[in-house]
């Protein structure tokens, strides 16, 4: 999906002060996918059966003891924000979010992406 958009969820919608941007991203492709295009449509059941079971998923999978989701909350044990440690915390959370967002895809939907390699620029 094109990056634009998601721009703003980056440490938790810029200031870190926010919901982890990676679980928000998922719930946002999730609505991108399987929701109603038009902006004054109704929930669609597939979007709300997706988003119920993803929500589930993530609390219970990634983030069983954490009272939150708030991005300084869950960065701040792994050091300085510029780190590697807090680099591979985010991107190992960003992949288990991706592979919850296709499982919720999966199970819930009959839309199927076409898996297309990606190429570095």
């Amino acid at each position: 999906l094109p990056t634009p958009a998601y721009q703003a969820l980056r440490r938790g919608g810029i200031t870190g002060k926010g919901s982890c941007g990676a679980i928000r991203a998922g719930e946002q492709v999730l609505g991108e996918l399987l929701g109603d295009p038009s902006p004054i449509g109704a929930v669609t059941p597939e979007l709300r059966e997706a988003v119920s079971w993803y929500q589930a998923a993530w609390q219970q999978r990634l983030m069983p003891d954490k009272p939150d989701i708030i991005c300084d909350n869950l960065v701040r044990p792994h050091g300085d924000f510029l780190g590697p440690a807090r680099k591979a915390f985010c991107v190992n959370l960003a992949a288990d979010v991706a592979a919850l967002t296709a499982e919720a895809l999966c199970r819930f939907s009959r839309w199927r992406p076409a898996i297309v390699p990606f190429e570095e620029p």
